[in-house]
């Protein structure tokens, strides 16, 4: 087997979603090496997770020799905020962080929020892109809870463990129910069908 072709490239500088992304790869005995490779992608402002993590795949087209994937997440308060922030996350959580968001709302019981994760691949032996998506339901912590995780996971309370925030998980109880987790599996089923 040629090495380079079971060598799958996460790209990101974001070091906690790499550590996330790998903590289910070595869970999993998949015929891959999983690396990260850190190349500066286009974003673009779309309606859609999905949109934006597939723009950003396209984006790097011909800049890495082998398979290679983005993965893409948003943090949507479907109420009271009609989704904010959704696809501007990674914007709000620089300029209004946590603290921001929770000054936004007033009822805290009503609230119902959901993450989204958009695993966008290019699979150079079909020389394809895909798409794995994964979602979870919850709703906004009155207060920010918890050290783990990061981004919105301390205000993040999902309904299948409604007392803890993603932030009071470890990362393996988070990777079991999270968004990221759902997209990964989907992920990591459609690897071991396509084994080179």
């Amino acid at each position: 087997m040629n090495m380079d072709q079971n060598i799958i490239y996460f790209i990101t500088g974001n070091i906690h979603k790499y550590n996330e992304i790998s903590a289910f790869f070595n869970k999993e005995n998949l015929n891959y090496v999983l690396k990260q490779k850190n190349i500066k992608t286009i974003e673009v402002q779309a309606e859609s997770i999905k949109e934006i993590a597939l723009y950003k795949l396209e984006s790097i087209k011909g800049q890495v020799n082998g398979s290679y994937f983005i993965e893409d997440a948003g943090f949507f308060v479907d109420t009271p905020l009609n989704g904010f922030p959704g696809v501007y996350s990674s914007y709000v959580m620089k300029t209004l962080g946590n603290k921001g968001i929770l000054r936004l709302i007033d009822d805290f019981e009503k609230t119902q929020a959901h993450f989204t994760s958009s695993i966008a691949l290019y699979f150079k032996p079909l020389d394809k892109n895909l798409i794995f998506e994964g979602d979870v339901y919850g709703r906004v912590s009155k207060t920010i809870r918890g050290s783990g995780g990061f981004g919105f996971d301390p205000i993040f309370l999902p309904n299948v463990m409604p007392d803890s925030t993603f932030a009071e998980l470890t990362t393996d109880e988070k990777n079991k129910i999270s968004h990221r987790g759902k997209a990964w599996r989907k992920f990591t089923k459609f690897l071991k069908e396509n084994t080179i």
